[in-house]
């Protein structure tokens, strides 16, 4: 986990971690959540409406953004103020996901970050971005 302090954030900074996406983690989405769309949870249904296979839940792949700032930028000082993303392609069990933050702007007054957000697949195509504010406690 980081411990960035605020004085230390500047503009242009940026830190990303890597996530493969697995069949548990959509199991456990599914029975965390309830929905059960066979999108997400049929590979057949998922394979004959076109897609490689199960998709992954978006709000899984968002959830990530969580971990980026809780544990990296800012880390432990790190409170969501708010999140903005939008899911460019679909995920699949057993894709890699570059998840990173690139501070934009800081609010001195507020003591907040605003970082730009993406998630990438297997270091080529972006699947998610998107744009976050965080509070540092």
């Amino acid at each position: 986990m980081k411990h960035y302090q605020y004085d230390e954030i500047k503009i242009g900074m940026e830190e990303k971690f890597q996530i493969e996406i697995t069949e548990q983690m959509l199991d456990v989405f599914c029975t965390l959540t309830g929905d059960e769309n066979p999108l997400h949870c049929d590979e057949e249904y998922a394979k004959e409406k076109g897609k490689k296979g199960r998709v992954a839940y978006g709000m899984l792949t968002a959830s990530f953004l969580s971990t980026l700032a809780g544990m990296y930028l800012p880390g432990e000082k790190s409170l969501i103020q708010s999140v903005e993303v939008k899911f460019l392609k679909p995920v699949y069990i057993g894709d890699v996901l570059e998840i990173k933050g690139v501070v934009e702007e800081k609010h001195d007054v507020f003591q907040r970050i605003e970082l730009k957000v993406t998630a990438t697949r297997n270091g080529t195509e972006k699947v998610l971005k998107g744009k976050m504010k965080i509070g540092i406690e």
